[in-house]
This record gives structure tokens, C-alpha cells and sequence, in this order.
């Protein structure tokens, strides 16, 4: 009898404390893992849906982020292209063809770019002048979804959905305003 009370006692015991962790995790927490979170490679695969294609059109390649605002995205496949974020300046080449944009003469676009970046770096009040936020799932699987607060990008982008677990974001997926969407999978390459 003794030992039956004891088990029902531990039994309850470990049910508030895993029910106390769970509702620890929260939007602060997660700020707080991706900010810890030092840079570094990724393998991406990127699949852009649209309602005119039969199938995806699916691209592959490598992406580094490096602290503070520096983001590389080297396409290999199916066309070789860079587009690099350092600070304000996008530079997308393509073959021949190299085009820079200052983000700061297009506030839609470096809302866009923000969602990116602020969400791997953390930045919870970069995030939260563009979007709101709303977080659901454990700290070791986790779903972030970005809503546009301002009109013109709501005209143009529906909501970003960010996934991943503990400090590592493993896919975002952008809804476009038509329905079209992009979903890209991203998997660490290990420090040397």
C-alpha cells in the first residue's frame, strides 16, 4: 500500500513539474535560444509552389549566416546564384548579371529580409515592428508564425511560418498574398 502511495506520489510529482516545463517555453525562451545561437553552414532545399506549375520548382545549395547581419545564400542547383545580406545592401549575382538593392529605399523588402534575419538572431523587437508573433509547440519542436502588421505587405505576403527546435530553425515556409508559397528546408553543416 505504502509503496503504491509512494508511485502515485512521484507519478503526480513529475506531472506538474513536466507540465511547469512545458509552459516555461515561451516567446521569450525561444529569443533567447535562437540569440545564442553562434552562425554558421547550412544545406538548404528550397521548393517554390505556384498555382500555374504542375510541380514544384525546387532549387539546392548552402547557406552561412554570420553574426551580427551577414547572410549568404549559394544556389548550386538547378542555376548557380549568391545573394548576400550585409547590413542594409542585398547583392543578388546570377551568371553575368549583378544587382545590389539598399534595402533601406524599400521598406517591403527589408521587412522581408528582417523576418529572416531577426528570427536568427533572436531579435524579438526587430521582429514585432513588421509582424506579430505567435509561438505553439515544445522547445524541442517548436512553430513560429510572422503575420505582416503593415498593409503593403500583407498585399504581398500572408504569413511566414519558422519551425524548428531548440536553437536551430529547421524550415521556414513564406505564404505568399496568391497562395503561392516557398518552403525552405534547412539541415546544419557541422562545425570542423
Amino acid at each position: 500500500m505504502r509503496a503504491s502511495m509512494l508511485a502515485s506520489m512521484v507519478v503526480l510529482t513529475w506531472g506538474v513539474f513536466s507540465t511547469h516545463g512545458a509552459l516555461a517555453f515561451d516567446l521569450d525562451s525561444l529569443m533567447a535560444e535562437l540569440a545564442a545561437h553562434p552562425g554558421g553552414r547550412a544545406e538548404f532545399v528550397e521548393k517554390r509552389y505556384a498555382a500555374l506549375l504542375d510541380k514544384p520548382v525546387v532549387s539546392k545549395g548552402e547557406m552561412t549566416y554570420t553574426l551580427p547581419s551577414r547572410l549568404e545564400k549559394i544556389t548550386t542547383e538547378p542555376k548557380a546564384e549568391s545573394l548576400v545580406l550585409e547590413g542594409d545592401t542585398l547583392t543578388l549575382v546570377r551568371g553575368p548579371r549583378k544587382v545590389t538593392l539598399t534595402l533601406a529605399s524599400r521598406p517591403e523588402a527589408r521587412a522581408f529580409v528582417e523576418s529572416i534575419r531577426s528570427t536568427l538572431s533572436g531579435n524579438r523587437l526587430a521582429l514585432e515592428k513588421n509582424y506579430t508573433l505567435q509561438l505553439s509547440g515544445q522547445a524541442d519542436d517548436w512553430r513560429l508564425v510572422l503575420t505582416p502588421t503593415d498593409a503593403k505587405i500583407l498585399g504581398l505576403l500572408k504569413h511566414i511560418d519558422v519551425s524548428g527546435n531548440g536553437r536551430q530553425i529547421r524550415q521556414l515556409e513564406y505564404w505568399q498574398a496568391d497562395d503561392d508559397r516557398t518552403v525552405l528546408q534547412i539541415k546544419p553543416i557541422p562545425s570542423p
